[in-house]
């Protein structure tokens, strides 16, 4: 929620025309550190779940809990590829902190970065997506894990087309389209932002699960 609060600050005209230019850009990165915690525990989280339905199932321990791979899981797959998309978005954001950069400079260091960041944040929402609706075009009424996943696609396609109005000009040092990159990346953060702030009744609902089927049984 901080890193998505960030990235939407940033991009609101009111604070970036009023703000000094550094300021803007170390929001942004600062936003992209909580964005890459954020989904490190979401991937150690993957990897320390149980492999079966047994609540008492064995969990990794020790190296294996930080840093492993179950490739037969979409969500070890999901949270993966954000996590390197995150990464990227730190390179890209940090970049856009320097004052002394080339336009070749910008377009490697800080557009490749966030168009590639993206990509990858719109792969992961797409197997997430996949992942709590196995039938795309139906879903579970009330499901809130399938309102979160909806939001965060939503999300990741809007920062994808801020990616590609920020694509510079062949002759100029100009962006295409600043006001795609601002309103996508506005509209990005806030989907990422609801859906963040639903994560905990969606975990509650979670908890509650186990116990209500166990009543019945």
């Amino acid at each position: 929620m901080v890193g998505a609060f960030c990235f939407a600050l940033g991009s609101l005209p009111a604070f970036f025309n009023l703000a000094d230019s550094a300021l803007v850009a170390w929001v942004f990165f600062g936003g992209s550190i909580f964005f890459t915690v954020a989904s490190y525990l979401q991937f150690r989280e993957c990897l320390a779940a149980p492999e079966t339905i047994d609540p008492a199932g064995s969990r990794k321990q020790g190296l294996r809990y930080l840093v492993g791979w179950r490739t037969r899981s979409l969500g070890w797959w999901a949270t993966a590829i954000q996590l390197a998309g995150t990464i990227l978005f730190n390179i890209s954001t940090f970049a856009a902190t320097r004052q002394d950069l080339a336009v070749d400079q910008e377009r490697k260091l800080i557009w490749a970065p966030d168009f590639w960041g993206s990509a990858c944040f719109l792969i992961a929402s797409v197997l997430a997506y996949v992942e709590v609706s196995p039938r795309i075009w139906r879903h579970p009424r009330r499901d809130l894990g399938w309102h979160i996943a909806l939001l965060n696609l939503v999300g990741s396609v809007a920062f994808g087309l801020a990616a590609i109005g920020a694509r510079y000009l062949p002759t100029t040092s100009e962006p295409a389209n600043i006001a795609l990159v601002n309103a996508g990346t506005f509209v990005g953060a806030v989907c990422f932002f609801v859906g963040a702030a639903l994560l905990p009744a969606e975990s509650a609902g979670s908890e509650r699960a186990p116990k209500v089927a166990s009543n019945m049984n």
